[in-house]
Parts: C-alpha cells; structure tokens; sequence
C-alpha cells in the first residue's frame, strides 16, 4: 500500500493519495482543487487515479472531486447521510457510489468502510482504511476529515454561521458529541489522518502535526475529555475562530458542483487602459508587497500580498462581481489558482503592475508612523486608531484609544468610520493593516496611515496596553 500527504498550507489543507501497489490504482481523499499534484505523483508511482472520495461537503475550499471525475474519470464516493438540502447534485453525471453508516469501497486491496460521524455537518463520514493485501489484515487508520483533527475536534457551528441555517449549532454539537463517544470506540492504535491542520477556520486550536493515533487523541484532546453532553456543547460552541463570509459560497459550489477547471490558461492579460473602468466594475487586487503598494497604486484597488491570497481574499471580495489583478508575470496563475481554491470564479483580466506604472495610473501613496509618532498624535488628539486584528487578540491587549474593526469586516464598518480624520491602522505587526488601509482608501478616505511594526512595535517601546474586561475577569 502507498500512502502520500498533501497539504495546502495557505488553506490549511490536507489531502491523501492512497494506492494498492499490487493493482496499480490509487483514490484520493479529500481532493483540492488543483488536481495536477495528484496526477503528478500518480504518475511517478506508476498508478492510474480510479477513485476520488470525501468526507463531507466542504465549506473552505473548493473541492477537487469533480474536477478528477471529470478528467481522468475516477468514481466518486461521496456521502448521501444528512439532509436533503445537502446532497451532492453533480455526482450523479459521474461514475459515483452513494455512502451511508456501514458501507465500504474497494481501491485495489484497500478497503475502505464507513462511519457516519455527524457534528461539523449532517453528512460527515470517515473511512476506516484497511489493507486486504497485508498480512494482518487489520483497520491501519482513519480519515476523519473534519470531524477529528490533531488536538481538536470539528466546529459544529458552520452551517449557521456560514450557510446561515439557523438553531443549528447546538443541534450539531450534540451530534458530534455522540460521533465522539463512537470515535473513542475504536481501536487505541488506529493512526487518525484529519484533513486540516494548525491555522484552519474548521475547529479551534488544531495541532501543527500531521497525523496522530485513536489511543493519543483519547487523552489529550480537549474536545474528548468531556463525559457530559452539555458541557461539551459549552465548550465546543465558545470561542471558536471568526467564520470568513465566502465559506457559505463553498457550501453551494461543492454541493452544486464547481466549474471544471481544465489544464489551460486560467486569466487573460489586458492593457493598462481598462484598469480605471475595472474599479467600477468589480474588485481590482494588487499583489505587491505593501511597501511597494505603499509608494504608488491604482486609485481604488486593494492590496493583499500574494502570500496572503489566501487567508483575505475571502473575506475582502465581492463574490457577486469580476475580479481583477493587478501582478508580476510569474505572480498571476498561482494567484488565479489560490482564487479558484476559495471559490472566485470569475477573474476577468490581469494587468502587469510595470505597464500600469508605465501607464502612470498608481498614483495614490500611503505613510506609515512609529509606535512613538502614533502615541504623540494620540496625545494630541490629531488621528483616530483602529485595531484590525481579531476579537481574541484584541481581548488580550489593546492602545486604550484604538477602536476595534476586524480586519476581514472593515469593508462593513466604513459607514462607522470619520472621513474627514486623519485614520492610523494597525495590526500585531503591520501586515494586515497595511490591507486594511488599501480597503479605507479604496472607499474614498484620503488621510489613512498604517502604524509601522504594529502592537508589537507598539508594547516593545513600553508605550500602555489595556485588556478586555471579559480577560480582567477571568
């Protein structure tokens, strides 16, 4: 048997290619989006990709289940356990097996049975793999998908949260509950392989390591020490991490079906003179670095990193309008790629950054203050500060004069904030400020500054911090 790990680590990501050597045919579990990884490694291990299985309806990424049914012709095997407003549409049009509690499939050798393990969502299933063609014929591990991570467990929230199915929260903790108590049920040695790792917006604190066993997550994972069903509601419904507004679009795309990709080139290139008409249109994503956004930019546009796609774009696009991007040549198809990964589908041109600097179109700047300029012109009263971190860490310590504006809502909050202030932004270190003040200054706010070094640059000058009152008490 081959087992290969994929992990994505902007989506926090992790996939699985399992393979019966002897037969020569492999499945992929929990497919991304871009497929040629899969079809790479397939090929170098000399297998032929026959199958394609998940564990749920994801709600952030898109899928890559579809795109492998529909290019190399692997079976789908997708769960028909839950509801009916959550049911594959699309798997029908392809060689597919409905999945309930009890059922298996055969890769090869590989034997894969299933249980049904509600909680994160109605139609979650995890596959106890166990290979045939080994001497001990014995389960080897489970693919828990969302459902049990490496020092967490699945949030049971999102489909209120982000698909907004309202009362559905408490209801999904209490299944997972009951999922868990089957969990603990399985034999201590059987590895765990989770489909998400540290940073994911699917559970809280996730652990950093790849893979674990029944026996280890028995003892040490929070959300398994609890006996009585409402104290884990409790504890699994607080302080989970902020849902970004695109995982409701995931849902729909994965149960609808995304659009087929296909191997060819992914965004048209256009000339400098369509930019100005495509802030009108849509949203127009810079992918410099901040200090070069900084120094000059189009009017109108955003700036998020190219290594930071992944973690705003879902939070700061409009789904319902085009996409446009303004890069490098060697930035543009990673970009476009990343995009697709989170559902943005309709990425209308890109532009190269030279030609538009040719064009003279990045003619807006932006300053940046050190930590003791800010704390001058708070003295003075002269700038407004706003926090642009999360509610956690904001919770943890703030500047007693900022106001709080998530950084993935402040597109929301912008009616709220003074346009005729000078606005100071500012993050943990300056990074997701330096987006934030590209999204004030695309709404039409002139005088906005990003805070140098952050709340980092901010307490190491040993200027005073403040808690919430909800830490004071505890």
């Amino acid at each position: 048997m081959l087992l290969k790990y994929f992990y994505d680590k902007t989506l926090a990501h992790a996939s699985y290619m399992v393979g019966c050597q002897r037969a020569k045919v492999a499945v992929v579990i929990d497919p991304g989006r871009d497929i040629q990884p899969y079809l790479d490694v397939a090929k170098q291990e000399g297998l032929t990709l026959t199958d394609v299985a998940e564990t749920h309806i994801h709600a952030d990424y898109v899928s890559g289940a579809r795109e492998l049914a529909e290019r190399v012709g692997a079976k789908l095997h997708v769960s028909d356990e839950g509801p009916a407003e959550w049911k594959y549409e699309y798997a029908s049009a392809y060689p597919h097996q409905m999945l309930h509690e009890g059922d298996h499939f055969m890769v090869g050798n590989i034997r894969f049975e299933v249980m049904h393990t509600p909680g994160h969502t109605p139609e979650s299933i995890s596959f106890v793999l166990t290979d045939q063609g080994g001497g001990a014929n014995k389960p080897m591990g489970v693919f828990t998908g969302d459902f049990v991570f490496v020092n967490a467990v699945g949030r049971p929230d999102l489909l209120e949260q982000a698909a907004g199915i309202m009362n559905t929260a408490e209801a999904g903790a209490k299944d997972l509950f009951i999922s868990l108590e089957k969990f603990k049920e399985l034999p201590d040695y059987l590895q765990v392989w989770p489909a998400h790792g540290a940073g994911s917006a699917c559970g809280k604190g996730l652990g950093a390591i790849p893979s674990s066993t029944v026996g280890y997550e028995k003892l040490f994972n929070p959300g398994l020490q609890y006996s009585d069903e409402a104290e884990f509601v409790q504890y699994v419904l607080a302080d989970q991490p902020e849902v970004p507004p695109y995982f409701a679009v995931m849902k729909r795309v994965n149960k609808e079906g995304p659009r087929v990709l296909g191997d060819g080139a992914m965004v048209p290139k256009a000339s400098a003179s369509t930019l100005t008409a495509a802030t009108e249109k849509g949203t127009v994503i810079d992918l410099a670095p901040a200090s070069v956004f900084a120094e000059g930019h189009l009017p109108g546009s955003i700036n998020i990193p190219s290594n930071m796609l992944g973690a705003w774009a879902g939070w700061l696009v409009d789904y319902d309008r085009p996409t446009f991007l303004i890069g490098e040549p060697g930035q543009i198809d990673q970009a476009a790629m990343m995009l697709s990964k989170i559902g943005v589908e309709d990425i209308r041109e890109y532009v190269l950054r030279d030609d538009a600097k040719s064009a003279g179109l990045l003619t807006e700047t932006y300053e940046t203050v050190t930590a003791s300029q800010l704390a001058e012109a708070l003295g003075e009263g002269t700038v407004d500060l706003i926090d642009v971190r999360t509610e956690a860490e904001w919770n943890a310590g703030h500047i007693a004069e900022a106001t709080h504006h998530f950084l993935g809502r402040l597109p929301k909050a912008i009616e709220f904030i003074p346009h005729d202030r000078t606005i100071v932004v500012q993050c943990r270190s300056g990074a997701r400020s330096a987006i934030g003040v590209s999204v004030l200054q695309a709404a039409g706010l002139k005088n906005v500054i990003n805070l140098q070094g952050g709340y980092l640059a901010w307490t190491s000058a040993g200027l005073p911090s403040v808690q919430s009152d909800a830490v004071k008490a505890s």
